[in-house]
């Protein structure tokens, strides 16, 4: 079995021979240290939270970069969100330290922390106007009376509520609601903003009408924002960078193009957007990589550090599949039958099985003439070689026994 090597610049040597780049191998400790000239907002250090034998994190190592959006992804109890109560304050660390713009807040209670929250249940007083409840944080901190009536007007002015100053929080929408949340968690011009699935409440046409609005808004503070959410799209589309978490461990950190064109391991493909995994044995390295699937050779130009024997995951998104004619410009290319064919809005989605049972999905705009295919056809399908990315088999990083 030959183990292919990293070297310095992302390539990789197999015998003498330089091969595609290829990612960080699964199961090394993720580590991200700021640019130079960049300063660090957050940085968690050794981190762990144990309840009794389990480890909800474990031995998490994370530097956030100020004035950085970075998201918490990751499926429910993956720790997400006890990462963000320990970097609140609101849970405390059972090892490591956090440490905010350099200070050490480990053992400090949440008050004096200097951070902003935003919870998805966003948490309003009921009895207070929009404007009171925006007002709330600054009283409490005993900001001179008459400097609080200018700041209550400039945050809400930011979130476009400053016409509804005087409602309550029950004549309000959800998505306004989420705006008075927030302009009460900014007030005080906090260095740092937590939120925890703040739009988890929305309907989907107003979701991503707030997350173009936080987008915005993060532009206008200069604030660090660390989000939790459990919708990868909403990940993808808000974030300077992802971090991916499962079972208390960080799978993968990355810009959002990193993580959906170079997942790490096969967690982090499945469970960042769509795509057709093909498992196979990785027989050579040469031009490519070379795996032998069921229903024939599968060709890709990158993946991750496996070894040549192992047997290994790859993986192709659903937009990269061609259908009929265009097939035959692909290295890679099978035969199957059309089994669903699904209208989509501004594409048509189809599900093709191979001989070996296997099921491809592939995305087609309806430029592209997928409107001729129908349920049932015999049809050829196919995908470039460097549109298929390979990952080892290996199950997602887990920290859940205590060592």
């Amino acid at each position: 079995m030959t183990r292919l090597r990293v070297l310095a610049g992302g390539r990789a040597t197999d015998g003498g021979q330089t091969v595609r780049p290829v990612a960080a191998a699964p199961g090394r400790p993720h580590r991200v240290t700021a640019a130079e000239g960049q300063r660090l907002g957050v940085q968690l250090q050794g981190v762990s939270k144990w309840y009794g034998g389990l480890a909800a994190i474990r031995d998490l190592a994370l530097e956030v970069r100020s004035g950085e959006f970075l998201t918490l992804l990751g499926p429910s109890g993956s720790g997400k969100t006890t990462t963000l109560m320990m970097v609140a304050g609101f849970a405390t660390p059972s090892a490591g330290r956090i440490l905010i713009d350099g200070r050490d807040v480990t053992d400090e209670p949440p008050h004096r922390r200097g951070i902003g929250v935003v919870f998805q249940s966003y948490a309003l007083f009921p009895h207070l106007t929009v404007a009171r409840n925006v007002a709330f944080p600054l009283e409490a901190r005993g900001v001179a009376r008459r400097d609080i009536a200018p700041r209550v007007r400039r945050a809400l002015d930011l979130v476009k509520l400053g016409d509804l100053a005087e409602r309550y929080p029950a004549q309000l929408s959800g998505g306004q609601q989420q705006r008075v949340a927030l302009a009460r968690a900014f007030v005080f011009e906090p260095s740092l903003l937590l939120m925890d699935e703040p739009l988890g409440a929305l309907d989907k046409k107003l979701r991503q009408h707030m997350q173009m609005e936080l987008i915005k808004l993060k532009s206008q503070l200069d604030v660090t924002v660390i989000y939790v959410t459990h919708d990868q799209e909403e990940a993808l589309a808000m974030s300077d960078r992802v971090v991916v978490m499962a079972d208390g461990v960080i799978q993968q950190i990355g810009t959002p193009a990193d993580l959906y064109s170079r997942p790490a391991n096969r967690f982090v493909a499945d469970f960042i957007g769509e795509a057709n995994i093909l498992e196979g044995t990785l027989r050579s390295v040469g031009d490519a990589f070379e795996i032998e699937i069921a229903d024939g050779t599968v060709f890709a130009a990158a993946g991750a550090a496996v070894a040549t024997g192992e047997r290994v995951a790859v993986v192709v998104r659903p937009e990269s599949v061609v259908l009929g004619p265009a097939v035959a410009a692909c290295r890679n290319a099978f035969e199957g039958r059309v089994e669903q064919a699904i209208y989509v809005g501004d594409a048509l989605r189809y599900v093709v099985q191979l001989p070996s049972g296997q099921s491809i999905s592939a995305k087609l705009p309806h430029r592209a003439g997928g409107d001729a295919i129908a349920v049932g056809d015999r049809i050829r399908l196919g995908w470039d070689v460097e549109s298929a990315w390979v990952v080892s088999c290996e199950p997602a990083l887990t920290g859940a026994a205590r060592p």
